[in-house]
This record gives structure tokens, C-alpha cells and sequence, in this order.
């Protein structure tokens, strides 16, 4: 039988029950490794599990990630089952209030920072605890929200830039340990923020982006497998020494990517939060 990229690997997926983070699930899966999927919904869990089929392969733990208290749960649960925990992915998000941002709730607009950054932030706290101990751990956080200002997704857009500095700072953080953090823009997918963009409407949106969305949902988007595919590159020995940087699973040509050019990249500033000169 041929080993997988990520064979015997423990993953934590958050968000994995649907959309792309359920994608990354299947190529984990794929590639040997064994994951716990965790997500609000115990029924949609519960059906991605059955659907799976690798009963001994896949466990499912039901929680919010911007609660403290249930990031370290879920990861006491994973190495409860499976005696580690090698790999999270941070899948979990929303979109938050969509509109003019003089308009927006503002509590909504805070809640969209307790589940995308926060949450981020609490998963990565509770792992990085167990990876220091082993000297050994990949994290991959979901960045996105497009190139430049997002008219009318403040809430999401300032979320999703803020994790790529969270990422870079915490990798720094622990270099010396060889852990490596990385986020990915995974592109246009049409998964369900689109359908909640859409059901926003027109008027919230504003014409030109309301118009970008039905083109996205007409041309099929970018595939999930796209993000799923840099997900296991960035997991595996692969990306061995590539640490702090933020790619886009379409753009960068990642898949090329040898030692010696990630030793070229960790020499430079390209794919970190830099202002151009």
C-alpha cells in the first residue's frame, strides 16, 4: 500500500463538516492521516462522519471556537483518541454583518471577530502547548477576503487580514521549536458564505459586487480542492521550514516548491504583510 503524505498524522480540522474545511478533511483523509473534525452543528458532524466512512480514521467534536473553554476540549479530546495532535487547520469562520459599515450591528460586527480571529487565536493557544512539548507541529489559519478594501464585509475583511499578522507573529514566536504556521487565501469558492452574500441582497452588497457573486456562482468559482491541496502541502514534510507566510492556494505556485526555494522564500519578505515601496 502506498503511505500518504500525511500518513499516521493527527489532525485537528475546525469547520470540517462543510464547505471547504470538509475538503480538507477528504484529502487528510486521503493522505493517511487521522482527524478530528469539530464544528457547531452535531447533526451536520454527524453526517459528514457517515458520509466519510473511515469510522477509525474520523472523530467529531461538536463546539463553538470562540469559546475558550471548548478549544481546549476539543483538544484534549483529540489526544484523549489520539494520543497527539500533529496538525490544525482553522477552517472556521463567517461572514459577519454584511452592509454599509455605518449601518451594521455592531455587536454582530464584534461577534465576527470572536469566531474568526479569536477563535484562531484560542485553537492555536491550546495546540501550540503540545506541539512546544514535542518540537513538532504544522498550523494552517484561513485568511481571504480578496486583494484590497471589501466594501460592505468590513466585519469579515478586517478579520481575515488580521489573522495573517496573528500568523506571522506567533510563528516567529515558535520558530525554534519547529513549528510552522502558515495562512492561505483559499480564492472564490462557492460554498455557503456565497449563498448568505447573495441572500444579503443587491442593496447591501452594492451593484458591482452583488454582480461579481452571481458571475462566481454561474462560473463554478475555484474549486475547494484547490485549498484542500495547498492544506496537505503546508501539513506534511513537504513544506518543512516554510513558517510566518500568507499564499494563496491558486496564485503562488506552491507546487513546485523544493527546499531550496522555501529556503529562498524564508530569506526574503515575499508573502508577508508588507507595504510596497
Amino acid at each position: 500500500m502506498t503511505l500518504g503524505k500525511l500518513n499516521n498524522k493527527i489532525a485537528i480540522i475546525t469547520g470540517g463538516s462543510r464547505g471547504i474545511g470538509k475538503e480538507v478533511t477528504r484529502k487528510y483523509l486521503d493522505e493517511g492521516a487521522k482527524v478530528v473534525i469539530a464544528a457547531r452543528s452535531q447533526e451536520e458532524l454527524e453526517k459528514t462522519k457517515k458520509e466519510f466512512g473511515s469510522l477509525d480514521m474520523v472523530e467529531i467534536f461538536p463546539m463553538d471556537v470562540s469559546k475558550p473553554d471548548e478549544a481546549k476540549n476539543l483538544v484534549e479530546f483529540t489526544l484523549s483518541k489520539f494520543g497527539a495532535v500533529d496538525i490544525l487547520v482553522n477552517a472556521a469562520g463567517i461572514y459577519g454583518p454584511i452592509g454599509s459599515s455605518e449601518k451594521v450591528d455592531a455587536k454582530k460586527w464584534t461577534q465576527t471577530f470572536e469566531v474568526n480571529v479569536f477563535g484562531t487565536f484560542y485553537m492555536m493557544q491550546h495546540v501550540l502547548s503540545v506541539m512546544i512539548k514535542n518540537r513538532n507541529g504544522k498550523i494552517i489559519n484561513f485568511s481571504g477576503g480578496g486583494d484590497g478594501p471589501l466594501p460592505r464585509f468590513s466585519a469579515y475583511s478586517a478579520s481575515k487580514v488580521s489573522i495573517v499578522r496573528l500568523t506571522e507573529t506567533i510563528a516567529e514566536e515558535v520558530k525554534d521549536y519547529n513549528v510552522c504556521i502558515n495562512s492561505i487565501a483559499p480564492g472564490a469558492v462557492n460554498t455557503k458564505f456565497l449563498e448568505e452574500a447573495l441572500e444579503a441582497g443587491r442593496e447591501k452588497i452594492g451593484d458591482e459586487r452583488y454582480q461579481k457573486l452571481i458571475d462566481q456562482k454561474n462560473n463554478g468559482g475555484v474549486p475547494p480542492e484547490k485549498a484542500a491541496e495547498i492544506c496537505v502541502f503546508l501539513a506534511s514534510a513537504d513544506s518543512d521550514g516554510l513558517t510566518g507566510k500568507f499564499l494563496s492556494a491558486v496564485w503562488d505556485g506552491w507546487q513546485s516548491w523544493d527546499k531550496d526555494k522555501i529556503k529562498e522564500i524564508m530569506e526574503s519578505d515575499i508573502y508577508t504583510l508588507r507595504r510596497k515601496k
